[in-house]
């Protein structure tokens, strides 16, 4: 297994196939935070030292099974390789013959917001069968593929499929935690690849799908969705509350170590950040990441860029939560309202008037696109505009991150118009 202490090996650029001592692993270093806590992340998720009743295999099991519809081959195999250290052989294939099955192309699914039903693109649904793989993996497989193509067909019954397939309201979060970092991590690789001229073939698929197992009653946990919830009708620049599906932990219950791992003392008001403390590790890290891919702005791209780069990937997998705050921060760091409504309302190729915004635009878009799309033509569009190395991974790190922001935003709990923003 790869563990801490086993040497200076970083996990992204091993599976990206990038030498330590190249240009482009200098270039990572300048986010010495992001790359560290990327690292800490994959600890917290997929190796943790007190996995608890969510095993090793288990989390292995999923990242074979993301990392091979995604079709980073690299790292599908890595995660089959470490499987088969805790699993039989026969899972092993199981899963990756789910996997190879359920390849398909997104992001898809039918929004939940009434302003934006003309958008809504349905498609299929994995289902995998509790006879070959058990009830929980069985559960949390059916769930992978939705949060990794169709994230925004969330809603509290699939949350509550993981409450009746076994798992526990802990394990669920970190559940969720997995599938998403692994949506960011596996972009990078991928986005690492094609700059290295290394770039893995993606070929395009099609799933279509079974009928969904979300309904039903009961489970280890409650999952619900409080009455009289004032939805947006469509993608805003105002802020947004956000209202849980399940329990945060309680502010006046949080240990020593949950508020250590919100970093921020005020986010323990929050109850986004409270779901998430359910697994401190891996909140820690992955605030840790978040901070030195968007805050860090020595060289490379500047604030309003990082954070149109993460609007254009909440626009595109359809989290109006995410996209409400980082369209409104794009406006407060540029100034350029006019350009970030326009993609709000018209979408992710709404014209930004500006052929820088339109590179980091269409890399956005390429790079959440699944099958990736992000190719050599995407960093030609940026070396035409002069700009360095960095600035590139800042918009790969910024776009790979809403990733991963997105998919708990969306599967974990929804929007709210604030009451002073009703009447808009």
């Amino acid at each position: 297994m790869f563990r801490k202490g086993a040497g200076e090996v970083d996990f992204i650029n091993l599976l990206a196939n990038v030498n330590p001592d190249s240009p482009l692993a200098g270039v990572r270093l300048e986010r010495p935070a992001a790359v560290d806590n990327a690292q800490e992340s994959f600890y917290a998720l997929m190796q943790p030292d007190e996995p608890g009743t969510f095993s090793h295999g288990e989390r292995f099991a999923v990242g074979s099974y993301v990392a091979t519809v995604l079709q980073v081959r690299t790292a599908g195999t890595y995660y089959s390789e470490l499987m088969l250290d805790v699993e039989d052989r026969e899972l092993r294939d199981a899963v990756l013959e789910a996997a190879e099955r359920d390849r398909s192309s997104g992001p898809y699914g039918v929004y939940r917001e009434s302003g934006l039903t003309s958008e809504s693109e349905p498609g299929g649904v994995a289902v995998h069968d509790p006879a070959v793989f058990g009830e929980r993996l069985a559960a949390a497989l059916d769930v992978a593929h939705l949060l990794t193509f169709h994230p925004r067909d969330s809603r509290p019954e699939v949350l509550g499929r993981l409450a009746r397939g076994g798992w526990g309201l802990d394990e669920a979060v970190s559940l969720y935690q997995l599938v998403s970092f692994l949506n960011f991590q596996l972009r990078v690789i991928h986005a690492l690849q094609v700059i290295n001229g290394q770039p893995e073939v993606h070929e395009p698929a099609r799933l279509e799908g079974e009928e969904a197992r979300w309904g039903g009653e009961g489970g280890s946990f409650e999952v619900s969705r409080p009455d009289g919830i004032a939805s947006p009708e469509r993608f805003v620049a105002h802020p947004l509350r956000w209202v849980p599906w399940a329990e945060p932990i309680p502010e006046n219950e949080l240990t020593e170590k949950q508020r250590d791992a919100l970093v921020e003392p005020s986010r323990a008001a929050n109850p986004y950040f409270r779901l998430l403390a359910r697994d401190p590790d891996a909140l820690k890290a992955r605030t840790l990441t978040d901070n030195d891919i968007f805050y860090n702005t020595e060289g490379g791209a500047g604030r309003a860029e990082r954070e149109l780069a993460a609007a254009v990937v909440s626009r595109y997998n359809g989290c109006t939560f995410c996209a409400s705050v980082h369209a409104g921060r794009a406006i407060e760091e540029s100034g350029r309202e006019d350009e970030v409504k326009s993609l709000l309302e018209r979408g992710v190729r709404a014209d930004l008037s500006d052929p820088l915004w339109n590179a980091v635009r269409d890399a956005a878009v390429a790079l959440t696109t699944s099958p990736m799309q992000f190719d050599e033509d995407t960093v030609t569009k940026f070396a035409d505009l002069d700009v360095d190395a960095t600035y590139v991974l800042d918009i790969v790190n910024a776009a790979a991150f809403f990733n991963w922001a997105n998919r708990l935003m969306l599967g974990l709990g929804e929007p709210e118009v604030p009451r002073p923003y009703r009447d808009q």
